[in-house]
Protein backbone atom coordinates (compact mmCIF):
# COMPACT_ATOMS: atom_id res chain seq x y z
CA UNK A 1 0.00 0.00 0.00
CA UNK A 2 2.35 2.31 1.29
CA UNK A 3 4.84 2.29 -2.14
CA UNK A 4 1.58 2.49 -4.06
CA UNK A 5 1.26 5.74 -3.07
CA UNK A 6 4.64 6.82 -3.06
CA UNK A 7 4.94 5.70 -6.85
CA UNK A 8 1.30 7.97 -7.38
CA UNK A 9 3.16 10.83 -5.65
CA UNK A 10 6.07 10.88 -7.66
CA UNK A 11 4.10 10.35 -11.47
CA UNK A 12 2.23 13.38 -9.77
CA UNK A 13 5.02 15.50 -9.35
CA UNK A 14 7.07 14.45 -12.36
CA UNK A 15 3.57 15.49 -14.96
CA UNK A 16 3.68 18.91 -13.44
CA UNK A 17 5.34 22.13 -11.04
CA UNK A 18 8.61 23.35 -11.90
CA UNK A 19 11.84 22.12 -12.94
CA UNK A 20 14.84 22.55 -10.67
CA UNK A 21 17.39 25.55 -12.69
CA UNK A 22 21.09 24.25 -14.19
CA UNK A 23 23.17 23.35 -11.36
CA UNK A 24 25.74 25.91 -13.07
CA UNK A 25 25.79 29.72 -12.13
CA UNK A 26 24.89 31.94 -14.95
CA UNK A 27 27.90 33.74 -15.77
CA UNK A 28 26.32 37.69 -17.93
CA UNK A 29 29.60 37.93 -19.16
CA UNK A 30 29.48 34.81 -20.95
CA UNK A 31 26.26 36.22 -22.32
CA UNK A 32 27.10 40.04 -23.15
CA UNK A 33 27.26 39.54 -26.94
CA UNK A 34 24.16 39.83 -27.26
CA UNK A 35 24.08 43.10 -26.51
CA UNK A 36 27.40 43.75 -29.64
CA UNK A 37 25.73 44.93 -32.33
CA UNK A 38 26.78 43.12 -35.44
CA UNK A 39 26.12 42.61 -39.01
CA UNK A 40 24.77 39.49 -39.15
CA UNK A 41 20.72 39.01 -39.86
CA UNK A 42 19.02 35.42 -39.26
CA UNK A 43 15.63 34.43 -41.13
CA UNK A 44 13.95 31.50 -39.78
CA UNK A 45 10.98 29.77 -40.26
CA UNK A 46 9.31 27.78 -37.35
CA UNK A 47 6.76 25.61 -36.95
CA UNK A 48 5.48 22.06 -36.29
CA UNK A 49 3.78 19.24 -38.45
CA UNK A 50 0.69 17.75 -36.78
CA UNK A 51 0.27 13.92 -36.48
CA UNK A 52 -2.34 14.24 -39.45
CA UNK A 53 1.29 15.79 -41.87
CA UNK A 54 -0.07 19.39 -41.92
CA UNK A 55 2.35 21.98 -41.50
CA UNK A 56 1.50 24.23 -38.01
CA UNK A 57 3.49 27.97 -38.18
CA UNK A 58 4.37 29.16 -35.31
CA UNK A 59 2.15 31.98 -36.09
CA UNK A 60 2.05 34.92 -33.43
CA UNK A 61 4.56 33.39 -31.09
CA UNK A 62 7.27 34.52 -29.42
CA UNK A 63 10.74 33.09 -30.92
CA UNK A 64 13.72 34.26 -28.72
CA UNK A 65 17.40 34.19 -29.44
CA UNK A 66 19.74 32.98 -26.67
CA UNK A 67 23.31 33.11 -26.06
CA UNK A 68 24.39 29.55 -26.12
CA UNK A 69 26.48 29.90 -22.84
CA UNK A 70 27.33 27.06 -20.47
CA UNK A 71 24.13 28.27 -18.30
CA UNK A 72 21.92 27.98 -21.59
CA UNK A 73 23.09 24.70 -22.80
CA UNK A 74 22.34 23.14 -19.28
CA UNK A 75 19.28 24.73 -19.00
CA UNK A 76 18.58 23.55 -22.54
CA UNK A 77 19.08 19.82 -22.00
CA UNK A 78 17.22 19.81 -18.90
CA UNK A 79 14.67 21.26 -20.61
CA UNK A 80 14.63 19.09 -23.59
CA UNK A 81 16.27 15.64 -22.49
CA UNK A 82 15.10 13.90 -25.94
CA UNK A 83 16.15 16.38 -28.67
CA UNK A 84 14.99 19.72 -29.98
CA UNK A 85 11.19 19.24 -29.24
CA UNK A 86 9.31 18.57 -26.21
CA UNK A 87 5.84 18.08 -26.18
CA UNK A 88 3.24 20.46 -24.43
CA UNK A 89 1.76 17.80 -22.51
CA UNK A 90 4.88 17.31 -21.14
CA UNK A 91 6.33 20.33 -21.03
CA UNK A 92 7.44 21.85 -17.52
CA UNK A 93 8.34 24.80 -16.58
CA UNK A 94 11.39 26.08 -15.19
CA UNK A 95 12.41 29.93 -13.27
CA UNK A 96 14.82 32.28 -15.66
CA UNK A 97 17.28 33.47 -13.69
CA UNK A 98 16.78 37.31 -14.39
CA UNK A 99 19.89 38.39 -15.29
CA UNK A 100 19.94 35.44 -17.88
CA UNK A 101 16.29 36.44 -19.31
CA UNK A 102 17.67 40.18 -19.64
CA UNK A 103 20.29 39.11 -21.96
CA UNK A 104 18.52 37.03 -24.65
CA UNK A 105 16.36 38.65 -27.34
CA UNK A 106 12.65 38.16 -28.71
CA UNK A 107 10.63 38.88 -31.68
CA UNK A 108 7.15 37.45 -33.24
CA UNK A 109 7.06 35.33 -35.53
CA UNK A 110 4.98 36.45 -38.70
CA UNK A 111 1.90 34.46 -39.92
CA UNK A 112 3.48 32.23 -42.26
CA UNK A 113 5.50 31.59 -38.71
CA UNK A 114 8.75 33.77 -40.62
CA UNK A 115 10.81 35.40 -38.55
CA UNK A 116 13.91 37.94 -38.73
CA UNK A 117 16.70 38.89 -36.04
CA UNK A 118 18.73 41.99 -37.19
CA UNK A 119 22.54 43.51 -35.88
CA UNK A 120 23.22 39.62 -34.59
CA UNK A 121 26.68 39.55 -33.03
CA UNK A 122 29.16 36.79 -33.81
CA UNK A 123 28.59 33.62 -31.52
CA UNK A 124 26.34 30.70 -30.71
CA UNK A 125 22.75 30.71 -30.19
CA UNK A 126 19.50 28.91 -29.73
CA UNK A 127 16.50 29.84 -31.62
CA UNK A 128 13.67 28.86 -29.83
CA UNK A 129 9.45 29.13 -30.03
CA UNK A 130 6.96 27.28 -29.32
CA UNK A 131 3.33 26.13 -30.85
CA UNK A 132 0.36 24.36 -29.34
CA UNK A 133 -2.96 23.49 -30.79
CA UNK A 134 -6.27 20.90 -29.67
CA UNK A 135 -7.00 18.54 -32.68
CA UNK A 136 -10.36 19.11 -33.65
CA UNK A 137 -10.73 15.85 -34.41
CA UNK A 138 -9.59 13.57 -31.46
CA UNK A 139 -9.61 16.64 -28.97
CA UNK A 140 -5.71 15.70 -28.11
CA UNK A 141 -3.30 18.50 -27.53
CA UNK A 142 -0.91 18.80 -29.94
CA UNK A 143 2.52 20.61 -30.67
CA UNK A 144 5.08 21.77 -27.71
CA UNK A 145 8.11 23.59 -27.60
CA UNK A 146 11.29 23.48 -29.84
CA UNK A 147 14.47 25.35 -30.92
CA UNK A 148 16.85 25.42 -33.13
CA UNK A 149 21.02 26.16 -33.12
CA UNK A 150 22.82 28.37 -35.39
CA UNK A 151 26.27 29.87 -35.07
CA UNK A 152 27.12 33.02 -36.75
CA UNK A 153 30.81 33.81 -37.56
CA UNK A 154 30.55 37.32 -38.16
CA UNK A 155 31.99 36.60 -42.04
CA UNK A 156 28.35 36.61 -43.46
CA UNK A 157 26.94 38.78 -46.12
CA UNK A 158 24.01 36.82 -46.90
CA UNK A 159 21.31 36.21 -44.50
CA UNK A 160 21.56 33.09 -42.24
CA UNK A 161 18.71 30.39 -42.79
CA UNK A 162 17.58 28.75 -39.80
CA UNK A 163 14.55 26.22 -39.76
CA UNK A 164 12.79 25.92 -36.37
CA UNK A 165 11.19 22.80 -36.88
CA UNK A 166 12.06 20.37 -33.49
CA UNK A 167 13.95 18.05 -35.49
Amino acid sequence: MRISVLLTSLLALSACGTMAPPDVAFDAKEAAYINTQGKATIEGHAFLSSRGGKVMAAAGETVRLVPATTYARKRFALLFPSGKFRGAFLYRNMEANEEYAALTRSTKAESNGRFTFEHVAPGDYFVATQKAWVDAKTQMQEGGAFYETVTITGKESDPVAVIVSGK
